[in-house]
């Protein structure tokens, strides 16, 4: 079986860059362009967001980009749409990030067939408890070739950060905080102490850090005890503000 890129870019001894972006913001037919942007200016993984009219870990800015993206006819299935054929052009790992229940109204051996045929490498699904994922749905997962990446905040118990390192591929989703998502300008001495904690639990699993990362001083913080870093809220805002075509300046900030 063909090894999955996301295990293939943490073999590359560098620190990681992903972006997180709302699929069909701010324009319906978006998603590609951005993804082309992206690869060119040097990320190194993307997460595409699934638009859900009910998103419960997201804070305000992806809310409203998720809301955006839906007036303007996103779905799964248009997703998938745009997708067709993504691998003729982009090469680095994608990942779909979104609640269970849109995966579910679709039907999830449909959505992993989809995936799987797409080029898709990973899934983060915020709601699936990882008991349950690793009871019912990891091997029909693992038969589609689909990571699936959990989050930890720093209230998760170590035991249950034991056993979502078992059960990962890919890498585990390190919230920073336990608030909602949000670009913060930097990080506080608790998530510091939090960063290095999980550091020195020594887990199989490479540890990626998301929510509140926003600028070079955040990425940098975020990626000193950790593998790299995801940043969500504040390149929705940029992309609203400078569009598509300036996705490059966002990038040459941060790193």
């Amino acid at each position: 079986m063909k090894q999955n890129r996301i295990d293939l870019k943490f073999q590359e001894d560098k620190k990681l860059l992903s972006i997180y972006f709302s699929a069909g913001f701010p324009n319906l037919e978006d998603t590609v362009p951005i993804l082309k942007n992206l690869q060119a200016a040097g990320v190194d993984m993307v997460e595409i967001g699934l638009p859900f009219s009910d998103p419960l870990a997201d804070g305000p800015t992806i809310q409203e980009s998720s809301t955006r993206a839906l007036e303007n006819g996103m779905s799964t299935h248009k997703l998938f749409e745009q997708l067709q054929g993504i691998r003729d052009h982009i090469d680095i790992p994608l990942v779909l990030m979104g609640y269970f229940n849109p995966m579910m109204q679709f039907g999830i051996e449909k959505f992993c067939q989809q995936c799987e045929a797409i080029g898709i490498d990973g899934l983060i699904i915020p709601d699936l408890p990882v008991d349950v994922y690793n009871e019912q749905y990891k091997s029909l997962f693992d038969k589609h070739g689909l990571y699936n990446m959990f989050l930890i905040t720093p209230q998760t118990p170590e035991e249950r950060i034991r056993y979502i390192d078992e059960v990962s591929n890919g890498f585990i989703y390190m919230v920073s905080s336990a608030a909602v998502t949000g670009a913060q300008s930097s990080f506080g001495a608790t998530q510091a102490d939090y960063f290095k904690r999980i550091a020195n639990m020594n887990l199989k699993t490479e540890t990626v850090v998301g929510f509140g990362i926003s600028n070079a001083d955040t990425y940098q913080a975020a990626i000193t005890h950790s593998r790299g870093a995801i940043i969500g809220s504040a390149f929705i805002k940029f992309l609203e503000k400078e569009g598509v075509e300036s996705i490059k300046d966002f990038i040459a900030a941060i790193r």
